[in-house]
């Protein structure tokens, strides 16, 4: 009976030391957050304004990417535990 106790013991051991020495597979990064935003274009003869107009679209756009980018990385903290 002490043969197989032990034998179990070995295996569960060397079992949490392969995944333990595997770690934590991490779901991919949405294509989207590593886009970069262009600046929008300067067409000749446009009024500045509305130059102005889209170059802050495009940091909204940025800005809403940023966010999505700490809320992925904020529940990857919450389900794998949080930085060493």
């Amino acid at each position: 009976m002490t043969g197989c106790s032990a034998t179990e013991r070995l295996n569960r051991a060397a079992t949490a030391k392969g995944q333990t020495q595997a770690g934590v597979l991490l779901p991919p990064l949405p294509d989207d957050l590593r886009r970069q935003e262009p600046h929008a274009p300067v067409v000749e003869g446009q009024p500045v304004i509305s130059i102005l107009a889209r170059e802050r679209q495009a940091l909204d756009r940025a800005n809403a990417r940023q966010g999505r980018t700490v809320t992925f990385y904020d529940d990857l903290i919450k389900k794998y535990g949080s930085r060493p």
